[in-house]
């Protein structure tokens, strides 16, 4: 184990053998950090914390503090971090809150650019990107392969689909539908997100389908969007991701203001 005679690390903490603390970094009591894990400088973790393996922590990033919510009232909240994830600088991470289920998650190979912000009960997928500035509410659910561009904002509650490319400075107050482009203030569906499914690894027959679907539902000037999905499913013979995107939007309608997750 690698720690720098500036860093602080309480005692009661659990550090794999190999992790490594740079100077100035504040470990709390609370934290566990699996194997190959490196803490650059001037980084804290506090509170119940716990970080998987090979993640890269920046300086100034703060993991585990409590939740800015004023509902909180100390309860021994959680953050939980996957592996191989980069944290770069002044990225913060809050803990959940007792009335969110108790625990903020971000999974494994994931890349938050400085400054980003996931705030109390966010759960996060697997191989996401945010750019700079990307600030998540309280609730907020990002899945597996969004990328999201610099200085978005994220309304509390709402869900960014799979495969979604956001671009910069969108506001996103209701959920964004998966392998969509999504941009704009309010944000809207542009088009499918086609480059960046086919890096993926979709097919071609895999990534015509989802367009298809895309001008039905989101182009179709005759029919509204719920009847547009009836059409789509009456005719049956969907794809895979076309069923996702229409239970997708399904939860979405049925949510409050356009946010699955949001209770009523």
């Amino acid at each position: 184990m690698q720690i720098d005679k500036s860093a602080h690390v309480h005692p009661k903490a659990e550090l794999a053998a190999d992790v490594v603390v740079g100077p100035c970094c504040v470990i709390g009591p609370d934290v566990k950090i699996g194997p190959g894990t490196v803490l650059e400088n001037n980084v804290t973790v506090a509170g119940h914390t716990t970080l998987g393996a090979n993640n890269r922590i920046f300086p100034h990033a703060v993991l585990g503090e409590p939740p800015q919510d004023l509902k909180y009232r100390g309860a021994p909240t959680r953050l939980v971090v996957g592996d191989k994830n980069v944290i770069r600088e002044c990225v913060t991470l809050n803990t959940g809150t007792e009335l969110g289920g108790g625990v903020t998650t971000v999974g494994s190979n994931n890349f938050l650019m400085a400054c980003s912000h996931v705030a109390h009960d966010c759960i996060l997928g697997d191989h996401i990107i945010f750019a700079n500035c990307v600030l998540l509410g309280g609730h907020v659910k990002v899945e597996s392969h969004a990328k999201v561009m610099g200085l978005v904002g994220v309304n509390p509650f709402a869900t960014v689909g799979q495969h979604v490319y956001v671009g910069g400075l969108t506001r996103i107050v209701q959920d964004v539908p998966p392998y969509m482009i999504f941009e704009g203030n309010p944000g809207k569906v542009h088009q499918v997100n086609v480059i960046g499914l086919q890096r993926a690894g979709f097919t071609d027959a895999q990534v015509a389908a989802l367009e298809e679907a895309h001008r039905v539902i989101f182009r179709c000037k005759v029919l509204n969007r719920n009847k547009a999905i009836d059409e789509m499913e009456r005719q049956g013979n969907l794809t895979a991701e076309v069923q996702n995107l229409i239970a997708f939007l399904r939860a979405m309608q049925r949510g409050k203001s356009g946010r699955a997750r949001q209770p009523h």
